[in-house]
């Protein structure tokens, strides 16, 4: 059995689910994510906890019940709470602003590189050099975090670059002199 499968998801108080088809809808305080269940699966809602079950023990069953078993409590725990990542420039002129619902970044090009939030997804700036992507979808924040490091990630010999807060960047030891 899925270690991670088996294991029930609290539901939290103030967060609605409701199935439908092996449709499953969770609304919660910060918003409403929808998420279609594969057809081989049964999901249950038992006294404030959902259950994910398999038929049987075959391989594509057993690697989808832990998959969607994480993807509901995802978005159970995305509309209750939200997810965020946190992401730093280091660099010297590298710098980070916020007018309006675009970001703008100057990371050393010949231009600034200016990129509109995606829907659903919302960008802070606290310092020029601090940047935290928040929403209630933990693929689109993680995959906008990633975009907008993918512009200069850390490069090894200075460290110079976009990286995730708790980022370990490995650094080399550059040329040397005869």
């Amino acid at each position: 059995m899925s270690r991670i499968g088996k294991k029930a998801i609290t539901i939290p108080s103030g967060v609605d689910v409701k199935i439908a088809d092996n449709d499953i809808v969770v609304k919660g305080p910060k918003g409403e994510l929808a998420l279609h269940v594969d057809d081989a699966l049964t999901v249950r809602v038992e006294e404030g906890e959902i259950l994910v079950e398999r038929p049987d023990d075959s391989r594509s069953n057993r690697a989808l019940h832990g998959l969607y078993r994480s993807l509901i409590a995802n978005n159970v725990e995305g509309v209750s709470e939200g997810f965020k990542k946190e992401l730093e420039i280091i660099g010297t002129g590298y710098r980070a602003a916020k007018s309006g619902n675009k970001l703008n970044l100057n990371l050393g090009f010949s231009h600034p590189i200016e990129l509109e939030d995606p829907e659903g997804i919302e960008v802070e700036v606290p310092s020029n050099t601090q940047i935290i992507v928040k929403g209630i979808d933990k693929q689109k924040v993680g995959a906008y975090a990633a975009h907008i490091r993918s512009y200069r990630s850390p490069e090894p010999y200075k460290g110079k670059g976009i990286r995730y807060v708790d980022e370990y960047v490995r650094r080399k030891v550059g040329k040397t002199g005869k």
